[in-house]
C-alpha cells in the first residue's frame, strides 16, 4: 500500500514539473528569427540624414563686464571757491570744454604783477644796453678804460638773465591762473557733480568724473586651455568678438584688444579684453554681457547632428547605411560641437548617417529606412550660430 501511494505522488510531481516547463519556456519563433537582421527579429527601422558641408566658426563664450577705457576724477589744483558750474550731470562733453570756473581774482592780480616786473626788467635791460653801446664807442676813441666797458657788459648780461627769470615766473603765474578754469581732459560723459557755486574746494575735493564711453572695453576671462588658439588667432589678424546684452539676439561687433601676460594659477583662466565702438551707447560701464569670440573658422567642414554620434569603449563613431541596407560603423573625430550639430572628420560626405533607431543596431545588422527620401540638412545649413558646448 505504501509503495502504491509513493508511486502516485511521484507521478503527480512529474506532471506538475512538465506543465510548469511548458508554460514558462521561451517562445521559439523569435529565437528562430534571431539569425536574421540585427538579432532582434528583423530589420531595424531608422531615420537618416546626409552630412552637409559648411564653414563652421569655432567660438569661445564667456560672461564679461563692460569697463571704460579711461575714467578721470576731476580735482582742483588750487584752493579756491567755485564761481560757476558750466555743465550738468550726465552731459556729454568734448575735450577742452569748460566745466568749472573758480575765483581767479588773486591769480589775475599775480599775473599783472608778473607782467609789470617783466616790463621793468625790459626797460632796465634796454638802458644798460644803450650804455654798453655808448661805452664801446668811447673805448674806440680811448676816452674810457677797458675795465669800465667790461663792468657794463656784466651788468647787461645780469639784466638779461633777470629778464628771462621774470618771464619764466610770469608764465608760472599764468599756469596758476589757468587752474581756475577747469576743462574736460577728454571726451566723455559727466558723472555726479559734487560742488555748486560758492563751494570752497581744495586739492582733495572731487568735483566730478568723466568716463569715456566710445570706444569702450568688455573684460572677461577664458580657460587657459583656450590660450593657444587665442594667441594663434591674434597672430593671424584682428579677432572678432560679439557682445550680447540681456540675452538680446542682436550682437554688438568688436575685436580683441588685450590678452593678459599671465595665467591665473588658482582659477586657471586668462584675462582678456575686447574693444567696441559705442556711438549709440548700447554698452554701459559695469554692465554684464555675454561675449562670443571667434578664434578660427573650419572651412568646408562636414556637419552631422550630434545625436548621430556614438561614444563608447570602442571609440567615437556613427552608423551609416550600406548599399546592402546594413548598418556600417564609421569612425569619426568630433572637431567642434555647436548647437545640435557637430563638425566631424572621417566621413566622405555622401554617406547616409543614421540618427534615429541606432539604439539596438550592430555592425552588419539589417536596417529599413523609414523615409525613402534622404534628409537634406543642407536646406537649413550655414545658419546655425556656433557656441561652446
Amino acid at each position: 500500500m505504501k509503495k502504491k501511494t509513493l508511486g502516485v505522488l511521484v507521478g503527480v510531481a512529474v506532471v506538475v514539473t512538465a506543465g510548469a516547463w511548458h508554460f514558462t519556456r521561451p517562445a521559439e519563433a523569435p529565437q528562430a528569427a534571431a539569425g536574421k537582421g540585427n538579432g532582434f527579429g528583423g530589420p531595424t527601422t531608422v531615420n537618416i540624414v546626409k552630412p552637409r558641408r559648411q564653414d563652421v566658426p569655432v567660438q569661445l563664450q564667456a560672461n564679461g563686464t563692460v569697463s571704460p577705457i579711461s575714467t578721470v576724477d576731476l580735482h582742483p589744483q588750487t584752493t579756491s571757491t567755485i564761481v560757476k558750474v558750466h555743465v550738468k550731470e550726465g552731459q556729454f562733453v568734448q575735450q577742452g570744454d569748460l566745466m568749472f570756473s573758480l575765483d581767479s581774482r588773486s591769480e589775475a592780480a599775480n599775473v599783472q604783477k608778473a607782467d609789470a616786473q617783466v616790463a621793468r626788467d625790459r626797460a632796465s635791460l634796454a638802458d644798460l644796453e644803450r650804455q654798453y653801446k655808448r661805452s664801446m664807442e668811447l673805448l674806440a676813441q680811448n676816452f674810457i678804460a677797458q675795465g669800465a666797458v667790461d663792468t657794463l657788459k656784466s651788468q647787461v648780461d645780469a639784466a638779461r638773465a633777470l629778464l628771462e627769470a621774470d618771464v619764466a615766473a610770469a608764465r608760472a603765474v599764468r599756469v596758476d591762473q589757468s587752474y581756475t578754469s577747469i576743462r574736460a581732459p577728454m571726451t566723455g560723459r559727466v558723472g555726479a557733480i559734487n560742488v555748486y557755486p560758492g563751494s570752497l574746494v581744495q586739492l582733495t575735493t572731487s568735483l566730478a568724473t568723466i568716463t569715456q564711453l566710445d570706444p569702450i572695453n568688455v573684460a572677461f576671462t577664458l580657460p587657459e586651455n583656450a590660450l593657444a588658439a587665442l594667441l594663434d588667432a591674434q597672430r593671424a589678424g584682428k579677432v572678432a568678438v560679439q557682445a550680447f546684452q540681456n540675452n538680446s539676439p542682436q550682437p554688438i561687433e568688436g575685436h580683441l584688444s588685450f590678452i593678459d601676460n599671465t595665467v591665473d594659477p588658482v582659477a586657471g583662466v586668462i584675462r582678456v579684453k575686447a574693444q567696441f565702438d559705442n556711438k549709440g551707447t548700447r554698452l554701459w560701464p559695469g554692465q554684464y554681457v555675454n561675449t562670443t569670440l571667434t578664434v578660427q573658422t573650419l572651412k568646408d567642414a562636414l556637419v552631422v547632428p550630434q545625436n548621430a554620434i556614438i561614444t563608447n569603449t570602442r571609440g567615437t563613431f556613427v552608423y551609416t547605411v550600406g548599399p546592402d541596407n546594413t548598418a556600417k560603423m564609421a569612425n569619426v573625430e568630433r572637431l567642434y560641437a555647436f548647437g545640435a550639430d557637430a563638425a566631424v572628420r572621417g566621413l566622405q560626405g555622401d554617406e547616409k548617417v543614421i540618427v534615429e533607431g541606432k539604439q539596438n543596431l550592430r555592425p552588419g545588422g539589417k536596417v529599413r529606412i523609414a523615409d525613402t527620401r534622404v534628409a537634406d540638412q543642407g536646406r537649413s545649413g550655414g545658419k546655425d550660430k556656433g557656441g561652446i558646448e
